[in-house]
């Protein structure tokens, strides 16, 4: 077997999980369709690089139950009776879209009966506290826009709330802590206290971006629709980052941009195929500036539409139009309970 009939393979074997049960399993002739759609000269060693960083970025469900069954005893969280606290503990079940929530409610609530031996239905008591749970924050607005609304319409006086993140990156983190969710205790005139609990945490702020732990362009590719693009963003266009920083989660700074180069190619391409799309649908995935978000974690549940649209975006059916492009992870959308391409719905988290 070759090197690129290896990669296929391991590819295959790290997303094997993804959206089990709702989609075909993936295959090697899946991934190599996926993959025949960048730079023909450029398929294996892009291969090498994905291969190498989805390794480090697809969260199993095996990750996710090991994080929340560690917290049902962490004493930073729980002090020393774990029991007493979760006894008297009030989750969260606030989520306005998707289905994250319910599946991270659910592992944790086998957790907590496993080690505790109590029902989180049957908890709470007035000088409890508050947990909402979730799996990634990226942009924030999603926990932002649900604990806005609780804090001011359902809320105690004075409490304290435990956001449970597998991952956050920093800079939906920041936006939400210091603007949304404080501006929204302050009108309140409540006295809330909100702290999170992550095992990830993913710098993406613009000025910390040559240590970004996202895609993140360090220079423009020679492509000349990429180019035309580019030109394109008056608004919030890109600032490049300076290479030579930490790796991260990449193979090396030439992966990276080799991955970050491809990527932004196709999902300049991808944008081409739909008359006019809208602002926030980026080639580096949904976002309001540069040319994209440019995450990489993907969770066994779904893709985020946060990630290159060449990840997720299409339809594999399509032979034309706007979905005429081959995913690797069909996304699934929060008003449908099976993949629903319809590229206008639910583009932001």
């Amino acid at each position: 077997m070759g090197e690129r009939s290896d990669l296929l393979d391991s590819v295959v074997s790290t997303i094997q999980t993804y959206r089990e049960g709702e989609i075909p399993k993936p295959t090697s002739d899946h991934v190599d369709r996926w993959l025949s759609q960048f730079t023909a000269e450029n398929q294996l060693p892009f291969l090498r690089e994905f291969d190498h960083v989805i390794k480090k970025t697809f969260l199993t469900k095996d990750t996710v139950t090991t994080f929340l069954g560690n917290l049902v005893k962490n004493p930073k969280l729980v002090g020393n009776d774990p029991a007493n606290f979760w006894a008297k503990a009030t989750l969260l079940c606030i989520q306005r879209a998707g289905q994250s929530q319910k599946e991270m409610v659910s592992i944790f609530g086998d957790a907590l009966e496993v080690q505790c031996g109590l029902d989180f239905a049957k908890c709470g008591a007035t000088d409890g506290d508050y947990i909402y749970l979730d799996d990634v924050l990226f942009t924030g607005g999603r926990v932002a826009t649900d604990l806005e609304d609780w804090i001011a319409n359902k809320a105690p006086q004075t409490t304290k709330v435990h956001v449970l993140l597998m991952a956050f990156h920093t800079s939906g983190h920041y936006w939400i802590t210091n603007k949304r969710l404080k501006q929204a205790v302050a009108k309140s005139g409540k006295e809330i206290e909100i702290k999170f609990w992550y095992q990830l945490k993913l710098e993406n702020q613009r000025n910390r971006k040559d240590e970004s732990d996202v895609l993140w362009p360090a220079s423009i590719p020679n492509d000349p629709a990429t180019q035309a693009y580019l030109a394109s963003l008056t608004r919030f266009p890109l600032v490049p980052r300076t290479p030579g920083g930490a790796v991260g989660m990449f193979s090396s700074e030439a992966g990276r941009q080799l991955l970050e180069h491809e990527f932004l190619i196709a999902g300049v391409k991808i944008r081409s195929l739909t008359q006019a799309p809208k602002d926030f649908i980026r080639p580096l995935g949904c976002g309001g500036f540069g040319v994209g978000f440019g995450a990489m974690l993907v969770t066994y549940r779904n893709c985020p539409n946060n990630c290159p649209l060449a990840m997720w975006w299409g339809d594999p059916e399509a032979t034309s139009g706007a979905l005429h492009w081959y995913p690797l992870l069909s996304r699934k959308t929060y008003s449908a309970p099976e993949n629903v391409f319809n590229v206008f719905d639910d583009l932001t988290i």
